[in-house]
């Protein structure tokens, strides 16, 4: 959940608040109890940077990893003839043929 700064426009007392996105806005101030409650704008509480998930595994150019390398790729066994062309029947040559009916 986002906290939210709120101060008030009549004593100036400052908060925070713990709220949903749906939540409605608060209005009524804690110190002097006077519907003058108001949102500030503040800036996030994080930055993205330094030596994080993107940086090391997306933008070095060259070494990617979480990447499935060839060599690592499952291969067609040798002994079922196909060449990944299609056969006869309209099959790949892998695949068992179709009943004939």
């Amino acid at each position: 959940m986002p906290i939210y700064e709120y101060r008030c426009q009549s004593c100036n007392h400052e908060l925070e608040a713990m709220q949903k996105l749906s939540d409605p806005e608060l209005s009524d101030c804690p110190a002097c109890g006077k519907p003058d409650l108001k949102k500030l704008i503040s800036a996030v509480g994080f930055r993205l940077k330094g030596s994080g998930w993107y940086e090391t595994d997306f933008k070095k150019s060259g070494a990617q990893k979480n990447v499935v390398k060839e060599e690592s790729a499952p291969k067609a066994s040798a002994d079922s003839g196909s060449s990944g062309a299609s056969d006869s029947a309209g099959g790949c040559g892998a695949c068992p043929a179709p009943a004939s009916t």
